[in-house]
């Protein structure tokens, strides 16, 4: 006999995911793996388990696969020399810089280790090193006189945790780049530094080993330099730290566009809603985005009709009219209306993604005038070692008593303030800020060459379709009745053809219902032919049609006149309307073209379409060099005679056919609306594919580039000054004599002042 509680009780099974018993019948999702069904009690449990079901069937041999591979890390490189990349943070081995991240992760918490230590490790010398200085400083007090012998002492303690704990990282910076033969601004810190505290060392220790010259005038004493060599520690702690912190904001654009991506998306399933996390959401899943919510991945509405602020995209703040069927992007922002998405790109395949890894290409790249800086550097520390030696030379020749004493602060001086880091920073800096800034506007430079070249283009050549215009073909002119388009459009209804599209979308936008056509027939080259409500319709060109009445006949050739293309429409074998197709001009290529030969830039319209379109266009645009009819091929020859004849040639365009121009160009230009073929060809990408965009890349070049040399300048006219002043050239004039700790200062401000001076581009007025 049947148990009665089995009959009674429903059916369930086991959740996989968190072992809850699930009703099939009630679950809130279901999955089907391996070709067996699973139950879910929650929408959150079914997309963990689809990412990964062996996770879920199979824990024991998951995990065992799991243990013995570590999880892959992040790259590190650095900032001044990119070769340089290691799978931890740590310093560059040449110019002793710390590295940073290749790529950047969307994390709140991310923090930055190297300033964290360095934060702590300034924080700290400043409570030996006041103490310090303050005693140092008292014997110039009136009255106070010489220090006693045991002050000497006390100075070394003081001092010694600064320079021994404070300061390790420059004595281990400066050791590495002996190592690598590539001497750097820590070996100068170093040599500088540690001679000051070594000498001063001695002469605590043993006073009576030092000559005469060595000794002071008034007391006989031998002069310490302990607190030139922990207030140089510390002042060099603070520049680290200024300067990390400034480096961090020049990430900015990078991480403001990555912490656009909301963390959780809202999952439609079978009635069901629930958010998961965004990993979690695969390409064809339903997502709901309520009202001023920030889309989650790239997609296609499906349901309703919003705005949407792409601003962060485009930099255009004008929220766009997204209806049902249209395309929505990542991180923009959904307006009053609750639309439901299909998921078409997710994760590192989204618009936003592409952008954020085309930004961090670029601040990593180098651009021509850093080779300058390069060379100059490259000679530059055995340069300063040189003019060390020399001055300690000169003044232990020549120099008035104590003779040696004076000769160490001299040389001293002259290694800490010619410190080449703000040389290393001119150039970088400026291409990071630049590059991020011009993501912020919708512009993606490829890498520094780019955004070098850019400032010196003198001719632009635009393709027509998509980029002069909308690259979308309407009806622009009709003639005949409303009866004649609805039958004409319905014969069209199923092709994809554009000008059938757009006869199709003329005939919506005028509220005309369309009917079932049959027996449908495409000519090829020439237009189709169907059957609509019992009567033979035919949409096409002359050699579709047949014979065209005269006054018919006439008004196409007016329309072709303006560019359009003309297409009849035959109603059982007579021709009786005919409509006008063009691709209308983008609203903004007017202004584009009116601020391009502002700028003095010469333009040349290459397009495939007929003569008479193209000159239609191009009289409209004020555009004099047209030339129409031209093969991909015929496009990229174009480029290259203009560039044979000495002209800087962008080139801008966003069709496959288009890539073998865009890739010859000095600069090619990718409409962000057009082919992926054209944007992996250009070494700019505009990605709202306006135009406008073109003359804000032209404007940021040449404020990156004016920034940069303004940075070479200022670190190259500080290190011209100030070595001589540092070896003293103002001592036979004013008897002044530039102490160590003075030019450690001087140093620190000369490289924070070229990284304030990049952050100016943030705020350039493009």
């Amino acid at each position: 006999m049947a148990n009665p509680f089995q009959i009674l009780s429903k059916p369930s099974v086991k959740d996989p995911v968190c072992g809850m018993m699930v009703d099939p019948a009630k679950a809130a999702g279901r999955y089907d793996h391996e070709g067996k069904h699973y139950s879910f009690c929650a929408l959150s449990c079914m997309v963990k388990f689809r990412a990964d079901p062996d996770r879920y069937l199979h824990p024991e041999q998951t995990a065992a696969q799991a243990a013995p591979s570590p999880a892959a890390g992040v790259e590190y490189t650095c900032p001044m020399d990119p070769e340089i990349v290691q799978s931890h943070p740590g310093v560059c081995p040449k110019c002793g810089m710390a590295l940073e991240p290749k790529s950047f992760t969307v994390s709140a918490e991310e923090t930055n280790p190297e300033l964290d230590d360095m934060v702590r490790r300034f924080r700290f010398s400043l409570w030996f090193t006041a103490p310090l200085f303050l005693l140092a400083m008292s014997e110039m007090l009136p009255g106070v006189g010489a220090l006693p012998v045991w002050a000497g002492w006390i100075e070394l303690l003081l001092a010694a945790p600064v320079v021994l704990w404070a300061g390790r990282p420059f004595f281990e910076r400066a050791w590495t780049s002996l190592q690598f033969r590539s001497p750097n601004m820590f070996t100068l810190i170093g040599i500088g530094t540690g001679v000051a505290f070594l000498y001063s060392l001695a002469a605590v220790i043993a006073p009576s080993a030092f000559p005469p010259s060595f000794r002071t005038g008034h007391h006989g004493g031998v002069p310490v330099y302990f607190e030139a060599s922990a207030v140089i520690i510390t002042l060099v702690l603070l520049g680290q730290v200024l300067e990390l912190r400034a480096r961090g904001r020049t990430s900015a654009a990078i991480r403001s566009l990555l912490s656009l991506t909301p963390k959780q998306a809202r999952l439609a399933f079978n009635g069901r809603e629930q958010d998961v996390d965004l990993d979690l959401i695969r390409t064809g899943d339903h997502l709901r985005v309520r009202p001023g919510e920030r889309v989650p991945v790239d997609g296609v509405i499906v349901e309703g009709s919003t705005t949407i602020d792409e601003s962060m995209l485009t930099g255009e703040p004008m929220p766009v009219d997204k209806p049902q069927g249209a395309p929505v992007n990542a991180g923009t922002v959904n307006g009053a209306g609750a639309v439901l998405i299909r998921a078409d790109r997710v994760g590192d395949d989204t618009v936003l993604a592409h952008i954020v890894r085309l930004v961090n290409e670029a601040q990593r790249s180098r651009a021509p005038i850093q080779r300058v800086a390069d060379r100059v550097a490259k000679w530059f520390v055995p340069a300063v070692v040189a003019c060390a030696l020399a001055a300690f030379a000169l003044w232990a020749i020549w120099g008035p008593e104590p003779r040696l004493a004076h000769a160490l602060v001299s040389a001293v001086s002259v290694l800490i303030i010619a410190c080449p880091c703000a040389l290393g920073l001119a150039t970088p800096m400026s291409i990071m800020v630049g590059t991020g800034r011009g993501a912020t506007e919708g512009i993606l430079i490829r890498d520094a060459e780019a955004l070098e070249t850019l400032r010196k283009i003198d001719t632009l050549i635009v393709d027509k379709t998509g980029t002069l215009t909308e690259g979308k073909p309407e009806m622009t002119s009709f003639r005949g009745s409303d009866d004649a388009l609805r039958l004409a459009a319905s014969a069209e209804h199923h092709s994809e053809h554009p000008l059938a599209r757009a006869v199709v979308r003329a005939a919506l936008q005028r509220n005309i219902e369309l009917a079932e056509a049959r027996a449908v027939e495409a000519i090829a080259g020439s237009g189709v032919v169907a059957e609509v409500d019992g009567r033979r319709v035919v949409v096409g060109n002359e050699i579709a049609v047949g014979a065209v009445p005269q006054d018919l006949a006439a008004e196409a050739r007016r329309f072709r006149t303006n560019g359009e293309t003309a297409v009849f429409i035959s109603l059982d074998g007579l021709t009786v309307a005919v409509l006008g197709i063009a691709d209308p001009v983008k609203s903004t290529t007017p202004e584009a073209l009116r601020l391009l030969e502002a700028e003095h830039v010469k333009l040349v319209m290459l397009t495939g379409d007929a003569q008479a379109t193209a000159q239609s266009i191009g009289h409209k645009l004020g555009i004099s060099d047209v030339r129409a009819q031209v093969s991909p091929a015929g496009k990229h020859q174009v480029v290259k005679q203009l560039q044979d004849s000495g002209a800087i040639v962008a080139m801008a365009g966003d069709g496959v056919n288009d890539a073998p121009a865009l890739a010859q160009a000095n600069i090619g230009i990718a409409m962000g609306t057009g082919a992926d073929i054209a944007m992996e060809s250009a070494a700019v990408t505009l990605v709202k594919g306006d135009l406008r965009g073109v003359v804000k890349a032209l404007l940021l070049s040449r404020a990156a580039m004016r920034n940069i040399k303004q940075n070479l300048f200022f670190a190259f006219i500080y290190n011209a000054l100030g070595i001589p002043i540092a070896a003293g050239a103002l001592y036979p004039l004013f008897g002044i004599l530039l102490s160590p700790m003075i030019a450690a200062a001087a140093m620190t401000f000369s490289s924070v002042s070229v990284i304030s001076n990049a952050l100016r581009l943030r705020s350039v007025r493009l």
